[in-house]
């Protein structure tokens, strides 16, 4: 079964167009970036916590293994009236700063028009949740929403569109941690929105996985055409065992958060972004600011 091939409910990459527009940058903007300075002004986050074997929060991880399932049931004919457009959102109680229990699993999933309501309701929770969530997650409280709406026969851009990079929280931790603003998703790496935030998640992750806290968010500041960050913030929320500003000055002498510094440590000139496409930027194996360094 193609993934795209119906024109009535999404996208049929039988008819769909595609137009490429490549112009050259501002002038105004080459003269800093071209010297190595940073692309644009603002700040960035990198995130990581030990709750789950990824580094990542609690459920934003179980989100994309729901989206993922999703995704597999679909393509591998389990749930055979299902079509592309989906999405997943997880509330989790925490006790104690730890996870608790699930207290809401929310799917919207685009469907074929024959199926009804109580059909879809009972494969997504046996062939989709049931397979993902850990028994000890969920108890007789945990509320699941299907479709809220009840209906989700049209999707894909045929049915809402937007600009690439919408899905900010989505792309990094869930809103867990905070976020800067910028889009990922569109932009070379000599934009720091993109090519900060996958260092910051990496130091961020090295800290937590070393032991030297349970969860660290890193902040970082950039001036347009200036090649040294303005400043540096790590936050460890108490689970540390250095202090934040010994983190800081460890990261000073370890990294080079010049753009060019970063492009040059993780490679980022390299075809590595077709990974990033779907669920989300961090908590990847295989992805060079997820590596954990010796």
């Amino acid at each position: 079964m193609l993934n795209f091939d119906n024109s009535s409910t999404d996208l049929d990459y039988r008819n769909c167009k595609i137009n490429i527009n490549i112009t050259k940058q501002s002038p105004d903007i080459a003269l800093g970036v071209d010297i190595g300075g940073a692309g644009d002004q603002g700040i960035m986050f990198g995130y990581a916590c030990d709750e789950t074997p990824e580094f990542m929060p609690y459920a934003i991880t179980i989100a994309h293994k729901l989206s993922k399932r999703l995704a597999e049931v679909r393509k591998n004919g389990e749930i055979s009236y299902l079509r592309p457009d989906g999405k997943v959102q997880v509330t989790v109680e925490y006790e104690d700063d730890k996870p608790k229990r699930t207290d809401t699993i929310l799917i919207s999933t685009q469907h074929l028009d024959k199926v009804k309501k109580e059909e879809l309701e009972k494969d997504i929770i046996e062939k989709v949740i049931k397979k993902v969530m850990p028994n000890n997650m969920m108890d007789s409280k945990t509320k699941i929403y299907i479709n809220p709406t009840g209906r989700f026969v049209i999707g894909g851009p045929l049915g809402d569109t937007g600009l690439t990079g919408r899905k900010l929280i989505v792309d990094t931790y869930g809103g867990y941690a905070r976020h800067g603003g910028g889009a990922f998703s569109g932009k070379d790496a000599s934009k720091v929105d993109r090519s900060a935030a996958y260092m910051l998640r990496h130091i961020a992750k090295n800290i937590v996985a070393k032991g030297y806290a349970r969860k660290c968010e890193i902040q970082v500041s950039y001036g347009i055409g200036i090649k040294e960050p303005l400043s540096i913030c790590v936050n460890t929320f108490d689970t540390g065992n250095k202090s934040e500003e010994e983190l800081v000055e460890l990261i000073k002498s370890k990294y080079d958060l010049t753009p060019q510094g970063i492009i040059n440590y993780l490679g980022l000139l390299e075809p590595i972004y077709s990974k990033t496409t779907n669920y989300g930027h961090f908590g990847k194996a295989n992805l060079p600011w997820e590596i954990i360094t010796k």
